[in-house]
């Protein structure tokens, strides 16, 4: 093939991209859409759905980036939905302790995190903290090994904290797909 195969005697592009060039695309916003934008962002649409609106309302692509750049651009500040509904669940609490047992009402105080950053040697770590409130760190070798390191020295949990431990490690790591 050649690439006068693509194109008319007359050297224009065949049918179906004529189609295409009847609509330009537009590569952002114009002002008047970009105020409609900051309407949403303010009514508290996330990133990703004003991505989508911005595609299906207006046929402008955006990347996730582009959009989190424009809403830079414009000045605007997120509001998270998810963040505001436990803070007014706290301030309606008088007491913050009874509100996270009723939360975890078996979890015995035992609180574990994982690491967003796995050091070398190991498969996973994080942190626990206890219910009697001693905190050390985890971490989980490639071999499955679990140790415990930091804190008080000589420091020993409770059985009924080390249970408790292994069962939220396992949902924490089950939950990372280990």
């Amino acid at each position: 093939m050649n690439i006068s195969d693509f194109s008319d005697s007359d050297g224009s592009q065949n049918d179906s991209s004529e189609e295409q060039t009847d609509k330009p695309l537009q590569s952002e916003p114009n002002e008047e859409q970009k105020k409609e934008i900051a309407r949403w962002v303010a009514e508290g649409m996330g990133l990703s759905d004003v991505q989508k609106k911005i595609n299906s309302d207006y046929g402008v692509v955006m990347t996730y980036m582009d959009v989190r750049f424009l809403v830079d651009d414009l000045d605007l500040t997120l509001v998270d939905k998810e963040e505001e509904k436990p803070k007014d669940d706290s301030t309606e609490s008088s007491d913050t302790p009874d509100l996270t047992d009723d939360l975890n009402p078996n979890d015995g105080g035992v609180t574990v995190e994982v690491d967003p950053v796995t050091p070398p040697g190991a498969m996973a770590s994080g942190s626990v903290r206890f219910s009697d409130g001693q905190n050390q760190k985890w971490t989980l070798d490639q071999f499955g090994r679990l140790g415990l390191s930091g804190g008080e020295e000589g420091y020993k949990p409770s059985e009924e904290d080390v249970m408790e431990f292994q069962k939220q490690l396992d949902s924490a790591l089950r939950g990372k797909g280990f």
